[in-house]
């Protein structure tokens, strides 16, 4: 009778493991479905406006890239926002909340762009970071590390640098 009962506990934990490594798989899958649909939706609050906000800058955009993927010397790369025209480019990061983290991490990618993408290589690289919301002092940072700094702000966006902000190279 006790190994009736052992034999029937061991198939029951069995199959409870299957149904939770199934359950996991399920919420993972949901999970990256919600994050990026979400990301997209971010994404599209400032794509509409960044040429304006750049032409206003004085850099005039001819042709805008969204959602640039690649892989180079066994690296996933991917950027959000490319604007282009025929000496710049500005690189786009697109945060919901921006923490001083995705700040140091944009800045590594920027710092290879022209490696990842040699199509550009003879193009004047400047990055920028856009953002619903932030935590406090990253936008400061952002600035400081020579980036344009874009806020969401009701319906449209708007760069937040100073009218005499000269944003750094790559």
């Amino acid at each position: 009778m006790f190994q009736e009962t052992e034999i029937k506990y061991k198939e029951t934990d069995r199959m409870l493991s299957e149904k939770f490594k199934e359950t996991d798989i399920t919420l993972k899958q949901q999970k990256y479905l919600f994050i990026s649909e979400w990301g997209n939706l971010v994404e599209s609050l400032f794509d509409g406006d960044i040429v304006t906000l750049l032409n206003q800058r004085g850099i005039n955009v001819i042709d805008i890239i969204e959602g640039r993927k690649g892989r180079r010397d066994g690296i996933n790369f991917e950027f959000d926002i490319i604007t282009i025209n025929n000496t710049e480019m500005v690189i786009v990061e697109v945060k919901t909340t921006l923490t001083p983290e995705d700040i140091r991490l944009f800045l590594k990618k920027l710092a290879q762009a022209k490696d990842w993408m040699p199509e550009y290589a003879d193009k004047i690289v400047y990055g920028a970071v856009a953002f619903i919301s932030e935590d406090t002092g990253s936008s400061a940072m952002a600035e400081k590390n020579g980036l344009f700094v874009i806020k969401a702000t009701g319906d449209s966006a708007s760069i937040v640098n100073a009218d005499n902000f000269v944003p750094k190279s790559w």
